[in-house]
């Protein structure tokens, strides 16, 4: 059921008229959505508030479906406080009422944001042709209420492009893989297949983001085979795998390499299962 918001009384319009409402909001001629980022790890669609700021909703690679909003304001807040977020009907459809989205929490010197459910609503309602719009107390005066629309109009071509974009993002981020395990087959340089698997993400990701500061590989190996063969064999690995993120693009400078054979045991080796564990090259990525 549509809810209709109402304040001492008085019709929320009506109420922020009198109190002095300063409004900022694209005109039809300034309408402008942009898609500012468009990369398998980030979407980003922006709009413009002439005078006010920018808003922005923002996707990125990982595991599950995420959206957030940003509100970049020219002048943040000097207080703390709520700024009511309403989805405001087209003037061709008199009669209709606003509708409440959610309330968002104004911290002191902090741009405002909204989380995942809130941000698809907006969207949602934009897609329809309201315009979602902030209301809130003037922070530099005590004498006027401000609202900051997003003007729908030229809206859908991009958000169109947005969606593509969210279609093809990564399943996994850094944190999915700044920290790999890669495992090996017995008595060889032969990757397990889920460490293939780890390897063509990794390659995924690298081949997109360009500012890892450096890697770290440290290859080990179980007790079989002696132990100058064995470290031997792990620094084999080590660089082996090296090779392989050199040829992703990385430069060689970045990339430190270690191999301690059978030091350093992550299980017992008296087993087949626990010798297979510590058969293991660790990639630690860092990023500035």
């Amino acid at each position: 059921m549509q809810k209709t918001v109402v304040l001492l009384g008085c019709a929320f319009f009506s109420c922020y008229a009198m109190a002095g409402l300063r409004q900022y909001s694209a005109t039809l001629e300034q309408s402008s959505w942009s898609l500012a980022s468009n990369t398998p790890l980030q979407c980003e669609l922006r709009h413009d508030i002439p005078r006010f700021g920018t808003a922005m909703f923002t996707s990125v690679a990982g595991k599950e479906l995420n959206l957030s909003f940003q509100l970049d304001m020219l002048k943040l807040p000097d207080h703390y406080g709520l700024a009511e977020v309403l989805s405001v009907p087209p003037v061709w459809r008199p009669g209709e009422q606003a509708k409440a989205i959610t309330s968002m929490k104004v911290l002191r010197q902090f741009d405002g944001d909204l989380g995942k459910a809130e941000s698809w609503t907006m969207l949602t309602e934009l897609e329809q042709g309201y315009s979602p719009t902030f209301y809130f107390s003037d922070w530099y005066s005590p004498f006027d209420r401000v609202a900051a629309s997003l003007n729908p109009i030229r809206f859908m071509p991009v958000m169109d492009a947005f969606n593509q974009c969210v279609s093809q993002l990564l399943p996994f981020n850094f944190e999915d893989i700044a920290f790999t395990v890669l495992t090996y087959e017995s008595g060889g340089d032969n990757l397990t297949k889920a460490s293939k698997q780890r390897l063509q993400q990794i390659a995924q990701y690298l081949a997109e983001d360009k500012s890892i500061e450096s890697i770290s590989i440290q290859a080990y190996s179980d007790s079989y085979g002696g132990r100058w063969m064995n470290e031997q064999l792990s620094i084999k690995r080590a660089n082996a795998i090296k090779d392989i993120l050199l040829g992703f693009g990385l430069e060689q400078s970045r990339i430190d390499v270690e191999g301690f054979g059978e030091k350093r045991h992550v299980a017992s080796n008296e087993t087949s299962l626990g010798r297979a564990k510590n058969r293991r090259v660790v990639i630690q990525m860092q990023k500035p």
